[in-house]
């Protein structure tokens, strides 16, 4: 699968006092999605976003929320994700012992289905579930922070992944999240991703949000 390639902006970055106004200027400048890290301070060491954050999200943005749950026993919280407003929520299949259920029961809930492995885990313990989801998200950085330098060793295991992915369910997509820059994204776009998750390059950049998405935009190929 090519593109279209897609940008989802992570609030981890975002200035929290003004949510609102930086939500509105990423989807006007834009940004495709709206990306959720939730951290729990176990499976993470951080803790941040719970439900209502999602809730308040949802009344900002009809964009879609790309909703990233870092957290242990993530079963406890899908149907209050969901019911908060998430499009689609994805989940480690670290924190998983029983995969197939937990994506099974997010499609349940209406959500759109994702699944993620950390940098060191490889693309074989997602390969059972690929025909259950509609993403596979590839941390390039070790999940907890924003701001962290990518990992270009994680660039064949995204390879692998496409490859199983067009063979057994093409529709679904390929994200990455972690160190995503100018500089960066047009590797990872030659290995195969089609989404982009971007915090620090967009809410942090020197000239702007719009100047960040912009910047990161013009590294796709020209559509048509």
């Amino acid at each position: 699968m090519s593109g279209p390639y897609l940008i989802s902006t992570s609030i981890l970055s975002a200035d929290f006092s003004r949510l609102g106004a930086q939500i509105g200027e990423a989807e006007a400048a834009g940004a495709d999605w709206i990306h959720v890290d939730v951290m729990d301070g176990h499976f993470v060491p951080n803790l941040t976003m719970g439900p209502f954050i999602v809730e308040a999200c949802r009344s900002i943005t009809s964009l879609p929320l790309d909703v990233h749950l870092m957290i242990e026993e993530p079963d406890r919280l899908l149907e209050a994700f969901a019911r908060a407003g998430a499009s689609l929520l994805s989940v480690h299949v670290e924190a998983c012992p029983h995969l197939h259920r937990t994506l099974q029961r997010i499609r349940q809930l209406g959500c759109r289905v994702g699944v993620v492995l950390n940098p060191g885990t490889p693309a074989g313990m997602v390969e059972p579930v690929l025909h259950l989801v509609d993403l596979v998200l590839v941390m390039s950085v070790n999940p907890g922070a924003s701001g962290q330098v990518f990992l270009p060793e994680v660039l064949p295991k995204v390879t692998e992944i496409r490859r199983i992915l067009d063979r057994v369910n093409p529709q679904a997509m390929v994200e990455i999240d972690g160190g995503i820059t100018a500089e960066t994204l047009p590797a990872a776009l030659n290995a195969g991703v089609q989404v982009f998750v971007t915090a620090y390059a967009v809410f942090k950049n020197p000239a702007g949000i719009s100047a960040g998405i912009r910047s990161l935009r013009d590294c796709f190929p020209p559509e048509g």
